[in-house]
């Protein structure tokens, strides 16, 4: 199943000709008859082609049309003339890489579908009015819709590359959900130079190319920490603080009195460490033990105590609100909170005396916590772990400082664990991956990061504090209850949790979501079940796609995949500010204020929530950009990989090696025809039969690289047959 690449595509550009006289001739036909309906056949005889085109020809093109918006699905196949009515609806357009977009309107189920040629200039997270055109019949009968006016635009700050042609200069968008140029006169270029990256602000959108005009030249394109900056404008994180943030930040006073620690509960002779990546440089948490008889122990989870060094409305604040988290890329954290916060006063340094809020709890061997106790302490953390230290003395390798402490933390932690697990956790582990990056910053490994019972350990001893102190709000303060910082995950949609029971059936895993019974239960018992075999990696990420996404909100309806009915963030306030929030909030409480505004809580969260998923795309942006880099020398190379998805441009593939992520067109792949099949996630050989599914293992070749684009083109090799 041998293939090369080809420059051209002859049978595209002849399948494109035809379709674009199709689409003139339907047009034609169907506006001289607006009040009639037709089947595809009526059609294909109308218009004298029944010998020359196939059905499937007129049915795709008029599929096509309807999502347009040209021609309306009526129904049991037939087809009309659009008159141009609809209702209109507004909401803000989240728009995808292929180029379309959706509209998602607040308080509706179902989404608008928006063809490019129906954009109308609108950009992903514009705030628009659209007038529904009609039902779709390729994708389920939803509604389709086109733009007909922005209300409010999203961005008005463009990242890319400056490209010259003769004396008229454009900007590339970085942004691969921009399709459109930029245009830019000489005299707002401001000192950027051909092929120089730079964050822009747009001056006049009226224009067939809209206007740009220079404000920052980040570098020259391609440059490690160019790309990188890059990243972070195009998602709207600053790379530095301001000048005058910064003075704030040193100005801020960071010594210990006695008068301080006298306010607080003195934990500085308790045994107290920490244990992070070795590369981390902010330590937000840390944990105290001390038995206090046999079988009963006091577990400290102590949390760095940013709300007594940033105050509400200082400007350190207002940054740390707009930032809203740190960002972490392949090879830095760009934090929430100046260095001398973050990395210094805030920090739970080893061998000093340290400001900390704290959740105590006396536990026995069982995990059961028979007492709590929330409160601000100061602590003196004795050792710092990095993970792989504190792992080689959990098991045993070595005989290293708290041997004893971590082995009894450890068995708790274990039980923690598997109560949660019982009682309806789901146990997702995806892969992570690193890069080794050499003296010039250029990508020599990619390695798959690995998590031990050290990680496990400090993860359950989070959760439980948060848990904990979200349980003893949302119970104790609940007649009336009070606004506070929730982290909720709503169940999972019965609709993708239906395709997710067709995809796995196709790998032999047998489940039932319909059945009576605990879907997390299902759904961890398919996920034990894909332990260690080829197809692990896809069905969990099919799985994590058919969950919904967690956020923050004052509303409690409990944490779906961690299967608590009270869950919050407490533990990490150094990057996170709902953290920030939520000790800021307990201290209130705890000191019988009540005067917050729920509604203003409410949307301070969803900010936060906002720029937790802005973040988390840099970051993917960040790793896409190294991956694209690591196989820019291997063009021409072979790897064996995952299909890891399907869409009716081509496959994704997932490499087995590194796993770095690239596309197979559809067009590329010159045995057959392949029609997708959304439903069974495959490509289908018209003519051969081959099916080509998510999941399945093959081997490719790299065609090509795109470091502007982050593109990694590949050909299909062959399918390995297992």
């Amino acid at each position: 199943m041998s293939r090369k690449r080809k420059k051209t595509n002859p049978k595209k550009n002849k399948s494109s000709k035809l379709e674009t006289f199709l689409r003139t001739e339907i047009l034609h036909f169907l506006e001289k008859n607006p009040n009639k309906t037709y089947s595809v056949k009526q059609l294909t005889t109308s218009l004298g082609l029944w010998n020359q085109v196939a059905n499937s020809k007129i049915r795709a093109t008029l599929d096509r049309l309807a999502e347009g918006g040209k021609v309306a699905y009526v129904d049991k196949g037939r087809y009309k003339y659009r008159d141009g009515g609809g209702k209109t609806m507004t909401g803000k357009i989240q728009i995808v890489k292929a180029g379309y977009g959706f509209l998602l309107v607040e308080g509706e189920d179902n989404d608008v579908f928006i063809s490019p040629s129906n954009l109308n200039k609108a950009m992903d997270g514009d705030t628009v009015q659209v007038k529904v055109l009609s039902t779709r019949r390729r994708r389920g009968n939803k509604l389709t819709g086109e733009v007909v006016k922005i209300i409010n635009r999203a961005r008005t700050h463009f990242v890319g590359v400056v490209d010259t042609v003769g004396k008229t200069h454009f900007l590339m968008s970085d942004d691969p959900r921009v399709k459109m140029e930029f245009y830019i006169s000489s005299k707002h270029l401001n000192g950027a130079k051909d092929g120089d990256k730079v964050v822009t602000s747009l001056l006049n959108w009226d224009r067939r190319s809209p206007e740009v005009e220079v404000v920052k030249v980040i570098g020259p394109a391609g440059e490690h920490d160019t790309e990188m900056h890059a990243i972070l404008y195009q998602y709207g994180f600053n790379p530095e603080f301001p000048a005058e943030v910064e003075a704030e930040a040193a100005k801020v006073p960071t010594n210990i009195t006695a008068a301080e620690v006298e306010k607080r509960r003195d934990m500085r002779e308790i045994p107290t460490f920490t244990i992070d990546p070795i590369d981390a440089k902010d330590f937000d948490d840390a944990l105290s033990f001390q038995q206090i008889r046999e079988g009963l122990y006091e577990v400290g989870v102590h949390i760095a105590d940013v709300s007594h060094y940033v105050k509400p409305g200082t400007l350190i604040d207002k940054e740390a609100f707009n930032r809203g988290t740190s960002v972490y890329l392949v090879d830095r954290t760009v934090p929430m909170l100046p260095e001398a916060l973050s990395n210094e006063a805030c920090s739970l340094n080893p061998r000093e005396d340290k400001l900390t809020y704290s959740a105590v709890f006396e536990m026995n061997d069982e995990g059961k916590v028979l007492k709590r106790w929330f409160g601000k302490t100061v602590i003196h953390s004795d050792y710092r772990f990095h993970y792989a230290e504190a792992e080689q003395v959990i098991q045993g390798e070595s005989d290293g400082p708290f041997k004893a402490e971590l082995d009894i933390l450890n068995g708790i932690a274990y039980k923690l664990r598997h109560k949660r697990f019982a009682t309806g956790s789901i146990d997702f582990d995806s892969a992570e991956v690193k890069f080794e990056l050499d003296e010039q910053d250029k990508p020599v490994k990619v390695v798959k990061v690995e998590r031990g019972d050290s990680n496990r350990l400090i993860e359950d001893f989070m959760l439980l504090a948060n848990r904990e102190v979200a349980a003893f709000i949302g119970q104790k303060f609940d007649n009336p209850p009070l606004p506070f910082v929730y982290r909720i995950h709503d169940q999972p949609d019965p609709e993708k949790l239906s395709n997710l029971q067709t995809f796995v059936k196709a790998f032999g895993y047998e489940v039932n979501f319909e059945e009576r019974g605990d879907t997390s239960k299902i759904m961890n018992k398919l996920i034990h079940a894909v332990e260690g075999k080829p197809e692990k990696n896809v069905i969990e990420t099919i799985a994590i796609r058919s969950m919904a996404k967690a956020i923050y909100t004052t509303k409690n309806i409990g944490h779906y995949g961690l299967g608590f009915s009270y869950y919050t963030h407490f533990t990490s306030p150094i990057r996170r500010y709902p953290d920030l929030l939520v000790h800021r909030l307990l201290t209130k409480y705890l000191s019988k204020e009540y005067n917050e505004n729920p509604n203003v809580l409410e949307e301070q969260l969803k900010y936060c929530s906002a720029r937790e998923r802005t973040a988390a795309e840099a970051e993917r942006t960040s790793i896409k950009y190294k991956q694209v880099e690591f196989l820019e020398d291997k063009v021409g190379e072979q790897f064996t990989g995952v299909i890891s998805g399907v869409i009716e441009a081509g496959i994704f593939v997932e490499l087995d090696e590194n796993l770095c992520e690239g596309m197979v067109p559809t067009w590329s792949i010159q045995d057959d025809h392949y029609d997708h099949d959304p439903e069974q996630y495959c490509l289908r050989g018209r003519r051969t039969g081959t099916v080509l599914r998510l999941g399945d293992k093959v081997v490719v070749e790299i065609a090509g690289t795109d470091l502007r684009k982050r593109n990694i083109d590949m050909t299909l090799v062959e399918k390995v047959e297992e």
